[in-house]
C-alpha cells in the first residue's frame, strides 16, 4: 500500500535525508521519499506495517509526522461471503488501496470495518466487485412525522405522497390527511430534512416537524363565525338572485334592487355580497391556484376553477348591463359562485369537527397526563412539575388524584381505578410493592409512590406512541382510494371541460355551458375518498383504547379481520398461568424429589419453577444443594451432586438422556389423563420420581372459543406439554385442534406449517418463548399482563389479563373494515352518480339537470355523511 504524510521540522536536504534513512530501516517499508518543498513523505510498505512505527521512527529521528488527512472508521455490509476465506479476501483487496489505512472483516455479522482517509465508496464498491461480493452502504434511516399544512382533501395527500415518495432516499412516506400530517422514513445520507421541506413547498404545501401533541385551555376560535357568516351573506345573495327564478312564485324584492326596475344595482349587489363571499373564502383560490400551478391539482382547484369562472362570466355581464345591454342580467351567476363557496366551506367546517370527534381518543390519553406531582423528601410535600421528577423519587398521591408517572406503591394501600388502561370499571386493590401505572386513579386513601419511570418512558406514554402510530399509518385497502384520488381531480376537470365544450357546440349558449361546467368542478369530491378509510381506522382505533386494546398498526387491523386460524398458547392464554402441585409420586421420600427439584428450579422464570418452588416453602423444605446448573434448551435442567447427575424436566428430556423411566411411566400417564402436566425427576441412572402440577382453565375460555368457532375460524391450541396432558385442556376448553410437546423455537415453525396450508394465521400469547410465533403469524396478539418481549413482538396488545378481548379484537377489526368498505362503496356510488349529473348526461335524455347551488352542497354533505358513517362505531359494544 502507499501512503502520505507530512513531515513538522525539516529544515534542509539533509533533514529530508535523515527522514527517508530512518524510514527506510524499517522492515516493512519498501520504500520512502520525502518532498521537502510540500513537507511530505510518500511511503510504500506491506499491509503489516503499523502508523504507530512510523510515528516512532520519525520522533526518534527529531520530527514530527502528521497524517494528510484525518483518519475516519465506517462500518459496511458485504454480501456474498460464505466462509472465512472470503473475509481475507475483502480484507486483502481493499487493504491494497491507498486512502484505506486498514480494513477489518467481521464473518459473523458480514460487515467490514474501514479506517480511511478518503470517502471513495464507489471506488471501494468496484474493488470488492471485482473480488466477486458486494460492499452495500449502511442506511441512515430516521422517521420523522411533519405536520403539513395547506392539504383539504385527499387528492393533496396522494400528490404529494408521490412526490415524497419519488425523491431518491426517502424509503417510505404516508400522508394522512385527517392528521394533516405526513410520515417519513428516509436515509440521512442521501437526503436531508431541508431538502424534504423544500419538496412539500414544491408541490404547494407547507410542512415543518410535529410536535409534541399538548393539551391547551380552549381559546375563541373565529373560523367557526367566518363560517356562519359567509353562509348568511350567501343566504341573502341566494334570495336576490334566485327569487325571480321560481317559476309562478315572486319572492318579494325592494324596487331599488329589483332586476326589472333597476338591472344595475340588481347586478352590483349581487356582485358585492358575492365578492364578500370570495375574500371570506379565499383560502379556496390561493391554494386552489397555487396547487394547479405545481401541477397537484385538489379539491381547492376545482372549486376555484368552477366558482372562478362563474364569477369572472359574471363580471363580464356586469359591464355588459352597464353599457345598456339590459338581456345581461340573465346571464348573472354570482350567486353560484357565492353560495357554492358558501356550502363548500360549511362542508368543511363540518368535516373538521367530525375529525375532531374522530381523534378524540388520543385527546382523552393526553387529558390523563397530569401536570404537577406532590414530591415526598425530608418528610415534607413539594408541589413539583411532571418534568422535575426522577426515578427513585417519592410522590405523594392523595385520594381522587391521578397517578403522575409509573411506580411501586412503598407505602400505604388504596384501590386504583385503571379503566383507562384495560376498560375494567372496577378498581384495583393496590398494596405495598404493587405497580401503579400513570393516569389511574386514586379512589382512597393516601400512599406514597417511588418512581420507576421517566414521563417519555411510561405506559401511558407508550399507549399515546402506539395508537398515534397506528392513527397514522395505512391500511392496505387505503391505497386504493389514495391511486384514484390521485388521477380523480385532472379527470374531472377534464370531464368538466369536454362537457362544457360538447354543451356549448349544441347550444351554442355559453352561460347554459358554464353552468355545466361549474356544477362537474364543484359536485367532484375527492375528500369522500380521502376519508372513507383514515376515520374509520381513527374511529376504530380509539374504540379499541378504550377497551384496552391497543393496535399497533392499520394494516394489522385490516389483516385480522380477514383471519380464518387461531393459535392460542397454552399457559398464561387458555390456563391461568399459576400452576400448582397436585401430586408427587416417588418410591423414595417426597421431602427429597421437592428438595431436589427446588434446586434446580430456584434460577428459573418458568410457571412450572415458581410452583415447585412455591410446594417446597409450604412445605417448609430447604432445596437440595447442587452445583453447575444448565438450561437445556426449553427441554429441562441439568445439575450435579456429589458426581451424579441429576436432571428434571419433561420425559423426552429423560429420554434423550438414557435415564430409566420405566418405574412411573404407568402413573404419568395417569397424571396426564386427569390434563395435569407432568415433571420428571432424576437422580444418576433413573428416574427418582414425578410431579403432577395443574393449571386452571380461565373463565369463559369455553364461551369465546364457540363464538370464534361460530365465525368461522379454526382454533388451535399449542404446548409444550405432553400431548395427552394437552389434549385433556383443549377437550376442557372446546379446543379440537392441538399442537403439543413444541419446543419454543418450534413455535414459530408450527405457525408457518399452518400458513403453508393457505390459513391467514393469529397467534395469541403472553410469554418470551411466544416471541417468534407472535411475529411469525400474520398477526400477533399479545396478552397485556405477559412479557415485554411478546408485547414488543405483537401486532395486538390486550392490556387486560381477558380472552374474550381476544374476541373483541376481532370483531372490532371486522366491524372498522366494513365500515370502510360502505364509505368507499358511498363515495364511488356518490361521484359514479355526481358527476354524469351535473355533466348534463340525464338531462340530455330529458331528466333533471343540476345547479351549481344544489352541486356545492351535495359535494358538502357527502364528506361528512363519510365521516358521520365512520363515527357510528363509537356506539360498537
Amino acid at each position: 500500500m502507499q501512503r502520505k504524510y507530512k513531515v513538522k521540522g525539516m529544515q534542509c536536504a539533509a533533514c529530508a535525508a535523515s527522514v527517508e534513512r530512518v524510514l527506510n530501516k524499517l522492515e516493512e517499508v519498501d520504500e520512502a521519499s520525502v518532498n521537502l518543498v510540500a513537507e511530505e513523505v510518500n511511503i510504500k510498505a506491506k499491509d503489516t506495517l503499523k502508523e504507530e512505527q512510523l510515528f516512532e521512527a520519525v520522533r526518534k529521528a527529531g520530527f514530527e509526522l502528521f497524517p494528510t488527512q484525518p483518519l475516519h472508521t465506517q462500518s459496511f455490509r458485504v454480501a456474498g461471503m460464505q466462509c472465512a476465506a472470503c473475509a481475507a479476501s475483502v480484507e486483502r483487496v481493499l487493504n491494497k488501496r491507498e486512502e484505506i489505512e486498514s480494513a477489518s472483516v467481521n464473518l459473523v455479522t458480514s460487515q467490514v470495518t474501514l479506517c480511511y482517509r478518503q470517502y471513495r465508496i464507489e471506488d471501494w464498491k468496484r474493488t470488492v466487485e471485482k473480488a466477486g461480493f458486494q460492499l452495500l452502504e449502511e442506511e441512515h434511516l430516521e422517521d420523522i412525522v411533519l405536520d403539513i399544512e395547506g392539504m383539504s382533501c385527499a387528492a393533496c395527500a396522494s400528490s404529494l405522497e408521490k412526490a415524497l415518495s419519488q425523491a431518491d432516499g426517502i424509503q417510505k412516506a404516508e400522508v394522512n390527511v385527517l392528521l394533516n400530517n405526513a410520515s417519513i422514513t428516509y436515509d440521512q445520507k442521501k437526503i436531508k430534512l431541508p431538502e424534504i421541506l423544500q419538496i412539500i413547498e414544491k408541490v404547494g404545501f407547507q410542512g415543518h416537524v410535529k410536535k409534541e401533541t399538548v393539551q391547551k385551555e380552549v381559546q375563541k376560535d373565529y373560523t367557526g363565525l367566518r363560517v356562519y357568516v359567509t353562509l348568511g351573506v350567501a343566504a341573502v345573495l341566494l334570495y336576490v338572485g334566485m327569487s325571480h327564478m321560481l317559476g309562478p312564485i315572486q319572492l318579494p324584492l325592494p324596487r331599488i334592487i329589483h332586476y326589472t326596475y333597476h338591472p344595475l344595482n340588481f347586478a352590483l349587489i349581487q356582485f358585492i355580497l358575492a365578492t364578500i363571499i370570495l375574500i371570506l373564502g379565499r383560502r379556496f383560490y390561493t391554494r386552489g391556484f397555487k396547487a394547479l400551478i405545481h401541477k397537484a391539482p385538489n379539491m381547492d382547484t376545482l372549486v376555484a376553477v368552477g366558482t372562478g369562472s362563474a364569477y369572472i362570466y359574471s363580471l363580464y355581464s356586469l359591464v355588459m348591463i352597464m353599457q345598456g345591454d339590459v338581456h345581461a342580467v340573465h346571464k348573472l351567476y354570482f350567486e353560484s359562485a357565492g353560495v357554492v363557496v358558501a356550502l363548500v366551506q360549511f362542508g368543511k367546517h363540518l368535516e373538521s369537527l367530525s375529525k375532531q370527534k374522530s381523534t378524540s381518543a388520543i385527546s382523552a390519553l393526553l387529558q390523563l397526563r397530569p401536570s404537577t406531582a406532590t414530591l415526598w423528601k425530608n418528610n415534607a410535600e413539594f408541589e413539583v412539575a411532571l418534568d422535575e421528577v426522577l426515578p427513585h423519587d417519592h410522590l405523594v398521591v392523595k385520594a381522587g388524584e391521578g397517578i403522575p408517572v409509573d411506580g411501586v406503591l412503598v407505602e400505604g394501600s388504596a384501590h386504583v381505578d385503571e379503566s383507562m388502561l384495560t376498560g375494567e370499571s372496577v378498581p384495583v386493590k393496590k398494596k405495598s410493592g404493587d405497580q401503579l401505572i400513570q393516569g389511574t386513579i386514586n379512589m382512597d386513601g393516601r400512599i406514597v409512590m417511588e418512581c420507576t419511570a421517566t414521563q417519555e418512558e411510561t405506559t401511558l406514554a407508550k399507549i399515546i406512541q402506539l395508537v398515534e402510530d397506528a392513527q397514522a399509518k395505512k391500511a392496505p385497502i387505503a391505497r386504493i382510494a389514495d391511486r384514484i384520488s390521485l388521477y380523480f381531480v385532472p379527470t374531472v376537470m377534464l370531464i368538466a371541460v369536454i362537457a362544457f365544450l360538447a354543451w356549448y357546440l349544441a347550444t351554442q349558449d355559453f352561460a347554459f355551458a358554464l353552468t355545466i361546467f361549474v356544477s362537474v368542478l364543484v359536485i367532484a369530491c375527492p375528500c369522500a375518498l380521502g376519508l372513507a378509510t383514515p376515520t374509520a381506522i381513527m374511529v376504530g382505533s380509539g374504540k379499541a383504547a378504550q377497551s384496552g386494546i391497543f393496535m399497533k398498526s392499520a394494516e394489522a387491523l385490516e389483516i385480522t379481520s380477514h383471519i380464518d386460524t387461531i393459535v392460542f398458547d397454552k399457559t398464561g392464554t387458555i390456563t391461568i398461568g399459576k400452576p400448582v402441585v397436585t401430586d408427587c409420586i416417588t418410591n423414595a421420600k417426597q421431602a427429597d424429589v421437592l428438595r431436589l427439584a427446588a434446586a434446580l428450579e430456584s434460577g428459573s422464570k418458568h410457571p412450572f419453577a415458581h410452583a415447585i418452588l412455591t410446594a417446597a416453602k409450604q412445605h417448609q423444605l430447604k432445596p437440595w444443594r447442587v452445583k453447575d446448573i444448565q438450561t437445556k434448551n426449553g427441554k429441562g435442567l441439568a445439575a450435579y451432586d456429589e458426581g451424579v447427575e441429576i436432571l428434571v424436566g419433561s420425559r423426552r428430556f429423560m429420554e434423550e438422556n438414557k435415564v430409566d423411566i420405566s418405574a412411573y411411566i404407568a402413573e404419568a400417564q395417569k397424571l396426564l389423563a386427569q390434563g395435569k402436566s407432568v415433571v420428571w425427576v432424576s437422580r444418576g441412572e433413573a428416574a427418582f420420581g414425578i410431579l403432577g402440577i395443574a393449571d386452571e382453565i380461565k373463565p369463559k375460555v369455553r364461551e369465546v372459543i364457540e363464538r370464534l368457532t361460530k365465525r368461522g375460524i379454526e382454533v388451535y391450541m399449542m404446548s409444550g406439554d405432553h400431548r395427552l396432558s394437552a389434549q385433556t385442556i383443549a377437550k376442557q376448553a372446546g379446543i379440537s385442534h392441538v399442537i403439543a410437546e413444541v419446543l419454543p423455537q418450534q413455535k414459530g415453525e408450527e405457525i408457518q406449517k399452518l400458513q403453508a396450508q393457505g390459513k391467514k394465521v393469529a397467534m395469541v400469547g403472553d410469554g418470551i418463548n411466544d416471541a417468534i410465533a407472535l411475529t411469525q403469524a400474520e398477526v400477533g396478539i399479545a396478552i397485556g399482563s405477559g412479557s415485554d418481549v411478546a408485547l414488543e413482538s405483537a401486532d395486538i396488545v390486550l392490556m387486560k389479563d381477558n380472552i374474550e378481548d381476544v374476541e373483541t379484537a376481532i370483531r372490532l377489526s371486522a366491524a372498522v373494515i366494513r365500515n370502510i368498505h360502505q364509505n368507499l362503496f358511498w363515495a364511488f356510488f356518490y361521484n359514479s352518480l355526481g358527476i354524469p349529473l351535473a355533466a348534463g348526461v340525464f338531462y340530455a335524455f330529458g331528466g333533471p339537470l343540476l345547479s351549481p347551488v344544489f352541486a356545492g352542497g351535495a359535494m358538502a354533505l357527502s364528506s361528512v355523511s363519510v365521516v358521520s358513517n365512520a363515527l357510528r362505531l363509537k356506539k360498537f359494544h
